[in-house]
């Protein structure tokens, strides 16, 4: 007669989660990732956390200047850590928003969603969707039952979606799903572009960045495939429509109504080359997009060091793009 085996480890991040054989995850709530990050100059910007998801317990942190700064606009963003780690409450989450809010400026909203591998995508994008009807019934409801800070200072009528590494995926499909019209509109809000800071994409087929260039301090190849493991649905490879927006199961984009985008990338990011190949790819397209690359910079250098010169001039990017009517004006 033989007895099931006790679970045993299937994938392993130390310090951060192991996730074992019966699908169990063992978290470890005490990670430290990322050094401290240096604190933007002192700015004027209250925040809050409310809850924009009751039944999943999601909620997100509104970031305001002062209420002389009139009506502004709204970034939506979107925190990295490869869909398995990061909440808005850490703390160079938290100095990246802090800086955004006050240097635009704007009202920005960096929220939660749910994590891998205890939820698999899709459920991180379904939340992203979910921020995004909050949003509109925030602007339904301003001047009435609405959130009075953003009653008080959020232009709807101007609103961008930004993340960064995963939080740039979910931006690209958050972007995809409204302009397939998946996501219902946002009617009195509205949609005036998006910022993609290095983001996540996969595949398959190794980039020349990817099977070439170094391992980053913060991104090796083996812990991006390890990433998309366990972010994906179980048996999915990296060219699930998830991970490539371009694989062979992806929804062809050449009808989507796609809005204007900034994205980021860096030089000695290992997936430079994907980011550079999705730009281009929608170029061709017809689609208005716009590419900045760092040098010398690693992936999520914009989250490592919130105030450093570089995040700086990134912030000052976002801010031409916010104020320019959907264009960085890098010229």
């Amino acid at each position: 007669m033989s007895s099931s085996s006790p679970p045993h480890v299937v994938e392993d991040l130390p310090g951060i989660l192991q996730l074992l054989s019966d699908g169990t995850v063992v978290r470890f709530d005490d990670y430290d990732m990322l050094p401290p990050p240096t604190v933007p100059p002192a700015l004027p910007v209250q925040w809050k956390d409310v809850v924009y998801d009751a039944a999943h317990g999601l909620k997100l942190r509104v970031y305001k200047p002062p209420a002389a700064c009139g009506k502004l606009p709204v970034l939506v963003y979107f925190h990295g850590g490869g869909y398995i780690l990061g909440t808005f409450s850490l703390p160079n989450f938290h100095a990246c928003c802090l800086h955004l809010a006050g240097e635009l400026p704007a009202i920005v909203l960096s929220a939660d969603y749910r994590l891998a591998p205890e939820h698999r995508l899709p459920a991180a994008l379904d939340d992203a969707a979910a921020v995004m009807s909050w949003v509109r019934a925030q602007a339904v409801a301003a001047g009435g039952d609405g959130d009075p800070w953003l009653a008080e200072s959020a232009d709807f009528g101007r609103v961008f979606v930004a993340g960064d590494s995963a939080g740039g995926n979910i931006v690209h499909h958050v972007a995809v799903r409204l302009g397939s019209g998946e996501l219902p509109g946002l009617d009195p809000a509205r949609v005036a572009g998006h910022v993609m800071l290095c983001p996540l994409f996969g595949g398959v087929e190794r980039t020349a960045s990817e099977a070439e260039l170094p391992p980053g301090p913060f991104l090796t190849l083996p812990g991006y495939d390890r990433l998309w493991r366990l972010a994906l649905p179980p048996g999915a490879t990296r060219d699930h429509p998830f991970a490539n927006p371009f694989g062979p199961e992806s929804p062809a984009l050449g009808g989507v109504a796609l809005l204007p985008m900034l994205v980021v990338a860096a030089e000695l990011d290992l997936l430079r080359d994907r980011v550079a190949d999705y730009v281009a790819r929608l170029k061709a397209m017809g689609k208005p997009v716009e590419l900045v690359q760092f040098e010398g910079q690693h992936h999520g250098f914009f989250v490592v060091e919130p105030a450093g010169e570089a995040a700086s001039e990134v912030v000052r990017l976002v801010k031409r793009f916010v104020y320019g009517n959907g264009s960085a004006n890098t010229s």
